[in-house]
């Protein structure tokens, strides 16, 4: 922790012999980063840079949960479609519609699901078409 600044020393003074004592000590030896651009300088202005940054870094994500539900329910139908058998991808719209039913019966905080159900022979139908 650095020290107050002195009284009757110019700020600007006193940050400078800061920076030059850090510097003399090897305090900047090493950084990560060092030497290369700043990620997002030509970026726009966003109060959130840091925490979407530590989020990207962590691998974590955040959508409301209808958003989220909104992703499962196209990669099952996607998951469906591509599945290695019709009772496979009927097992898996099956499971997604009990989802679909469950956020219908009882909204989740979030904009609106804008789901409905699956037609599980449609679906099948179509896998049926497909292979």
């Amino acid at each position: 922790m650095t020290e107050r600044k002195p009284p009757g020393i110019n700020f600007e003074t006193w940050v400078d012999r800061q920076v030059r004592e850090a510097a003399e000590r090897g305090a900047f030896d090493n950084l990560p980063g060092a030497g290369k651009p700043l990620a997002s300088d030509s970026a726009p202005y966003d109060e959130l840079w840091w925490i979407k940054g530590k989020m990207e870094r962590e691998g974590i994500s955040h959508l409301p949960p209808t958003l989220s539900l909104r992703k499962e329910v196209e990669d099952a139908l996607a998951a469906a479609h591509e599945a290695a058998s019709e009772a496979q991808a009927r097992r898996i719209i099956v499971a997604v519609n009990e989802k679909i039913r469950a956020a219908i019966a009882r909204p989740p905080a979030g904009p609106p699901l804008n789901k409905k159900p699956f037609d599980v022979e449609e679906i099948a139908a179509e896998w049926r078409e497909r292979h």
